[in-house]
């Protein structure tokens, strides 16, 4: 029930935006309103999560850690694994963003006959996840094509070297196919294992339904049924310098791509994606572990009254001295 409504969100997007450019040609609404309130919603969000997310109290050192802590001088520290230092956890940090290194640990256990636990070599969710991210960023940036005139070198190398392979004259970018299929994995994972399948909502197909979407829609725009490049580029730049233009000739398959970007973006501060951002803020991460070394106080405390021995011997020494309780000093 779950997939199959996560899947209707994505197709009733994709009827509103054929029903409003084909039907009603509301194709300034879709082509320059709907981006605008999407980059909005996502610029706004995101500053939502991060200060709240900065403004929530950390009272304790709470690193995750996987290795050796650093304590005598002469037993080896894990540097990323347990680090002591702000760098080290910074170079945790930098591992988790672009190598997904906890991930990449992940071991599969498994109940079998005897009974007997036992652990697998597990790495399929950590290639797919990681050819996911790195394909989905360096097509984002592929994109910066269409934004900007003239195209920055850097763009154009990347380009160069996503594309080197081709069929006829048309190159084939290598980060499409490894998209498309690492979503599919993603996907079908969550499908097929029962597990992962028991424990899925809609927050987590929803997303990856909507991506599968995009990729796919680029892709017929791409490779198959084509679209006016020139007309595109025109009304991304009117997007980005402030004087959309809506041009003539771009098709619809092309409104229902930019749509679903759109809905993703919109989407993306209020969804599981915003651990993009998190993963920064995340005091399991980016916190050292040095409580041997520093005392940590709690910059949150507030005072509190309390009540010392002192002034409860003071109120109860009589009754003390009465029960044969020892106390500190005689009544003066």
């Amino acid at each position: 029930m779950d997939i199959v409504f996560s899947l209707g969100i994505v197709l009733a997007l994709i009827l509103v935006a054929v029903i409003g450019v084909e039907v009603l040609k509301l194709k300034f609404f879709f082509g320059v309103v709907v981006p605008y309130v999407a980059l909005a919603t996502f610029l706004g969000g995101m500053v939502y999560r991060i200060l709240q997310w900065g403004s929530s109290p950390v009272p304790f050192r709470i690193p995750t850690t996987g290795g050796q802590q650093k304590s005598l001088p002469w037993i080896k520290p894990s540097f990323l694994d347990n680090p002591s230092t702000a760098l080290g956890a910074a170079a945790r940090v930098a591992s988790e963003v672009f190598l997904f290194r906890s991930l990449f640990r992940n071991t599969k256990a498994e109940l079998r006959e005897g009974p007997r636990l036992t652990y697998h070599w597990e790495k399929w969710l950590w290639l797919g996840g990681l050819l996911f991210h790195w394909s989905f960023f360096i097509i984002l940036f592929r994109h910066l094509r269409f934004f900007t005139d003239p195209v920055p070198g850097w763009v154009s190398f990347l380009e160069g070297i996503d594309g080197f392979f081709r069929i006829s004259l048309r190159a084939v970018y290598i980060t499409d196919i490894l998209f498309l299929a690492a979503v599919t994995y993603l996907l079908l994972r969550r499908l097929i294992i029962p597990h992962v399948r028991y424990i899925s909502l809609p927050a987590d197909y929803t997303p990856l339904f909507l991506i599968l979407g995009i990729g796919l829609s680029g892709v017929l725009m791409r490779y198959f049924l084509g679209v006016d490049v020139t007309a595109v580029k025109e009304l991304a730049l009117g997007l980005v310098t402030f004087h959309p233009r809506v041009p003539e000739g771009i098709g619809v398959l092309f409104y229902i791509h930019f749509f679903l970007v759109c809905a993703l973006a919109a989407y993306f501060p209020f969804s599981k994606l915003v651990h993009m951002a998190g993963i920064f803020l995340t005091p399991t991460r980016n916190l050292p572990n040095n409580s041997r070394a520093v005392r940590h106080i709690n910059p949150w405390n507030y005072p509190v009254k309390v009540h010392t021995y002192e002034e409860y011997e003071e109120e109860f020494r009589e009754k003390m001295k009465m029960a044969g309780i020892p106390v500190e000093k005689e009544a003066s």
